[in-house]
Formats: C-alpha cells, structure tokens, sequence
C-alpha cells in the first residue's frame, strides 16, 4: 500500500500564510529555520485534517466551515510568529 497521496490538508494553507505573514517579521523572515518553526507551531495548534486529494475535504465543506477554517490558520499563523518571536529573543545571537 502507497500511503504517499496522504497529507493534512492544513499545511497548504498554513505554508502560504507563512510566506504572506513573514515579511512582517523581519528578525524571523530571513531565517528559513525560524520559518519551519513557525509552520510547525502554526500546524500543531490546528487540528490535522488528513486527505488524499483537495476536493475530498473543500467539495463537503459549506462556505461558513471554509471561513471558520481561513481564520483558524489566520490565527494559528499569527501566534505562532509571535511565539518564536519571543522564543528567538531569548536565544544568543550566533
């Protein structure tokens, strides 16, 4: 069995709301590390949706479960820049 067509279906969305979100994080968004750190807080504040092709998950959602859905990434994004904001402040400069 091939379970490489699997995916959570929050990273797309999340990977491009990083991208959006970084450039008002200056300190974060020249480092590509920081960036994958941001991505993992942001995906591990959401809860996993697992699919195997896109229109599995958005054919059954309703307009309100796709806006419901934006503004939990939007969310999940946002804390998490201002998480590992705070949590590079602490570390030593290299």
């Amino acid at each position: 069995m091939d379970f490489t067509s699997l995916y959570n279906h929050h990273e797309r969305e999340v990977f491009a709301a990083v991208m959006a979100s970084a450039p008002g994080y200056p300190d974060i968004e020249s480092d590509p590390e920081l960036l994958a750190d941001v991505a993992c807080v942001a995906l591990n504040r959401l809860p996993p949706r697992y699919i195997r092709h896109q229109v599995d998950y958005s054919f059954y959602l309703t307009e309100r479960e796709r806006a419901d859905i934006d503004a939990a990434v939007k969310e999940a994004v946002a804390s998490a820049f201002r998480f590992v904001e705070s949590r590079s402040a602490l570390r030593p400069k290299r």
